[in-house]
């Protein structure tokens, strides 16, 4: 294997795990402030979904984050099929129970497996 194809190999390697640990902490550090909100305001989901509405700037953010997700599930089922790699599918799940800042990352973390 020539040496640019080595180093190449290595880095796609090395990313892998920083979309791993992407993946991770777009899980944990959103799941926080959730969490706390839910131990505050009580566990309604309705309740949340109000408070995501509270203003135009969080309405704006619920839509920005809205298209970001629908846009990463269509990457992803598009390429799924593509690529005949169901695994990939997990990412849709992550996106929308917790959030794109775990599902982006994990997608890319699944799309650099080998095979």
């Amino acid at each position: 294997m020539p040496a640019t194809a080595r180093s190449l190999s290595g880095l796609v390697f090395r990313m892998r795990f920083v979309w791993l640990a992407l993946a991770v902490w777009g899980t944990i550090h959103p799941m926080y402030y959730f969490i706390s909100w839910f131990q505050e305001n009580g566990w309604s989901i309705m309740n949340m979904v109000d408070a995501w509405h509270a203003n135009a700037a969080t309405s704006g953010l619920v839509w920005d984050l809205t298209v970001a997700a629908v846009t990463l599930t269509i990457w992803v089922i598009y390429e799924a099929f593509a690529k005949r790699d169901w695994l990939r599918l997990l990412a849709i799940p992550a996106t929308y129970c917790i959030g794109v800042s775990c599902g982006l990352p994990l997608y890319l973390y699944l799309r650099g497996r080998k095979g």
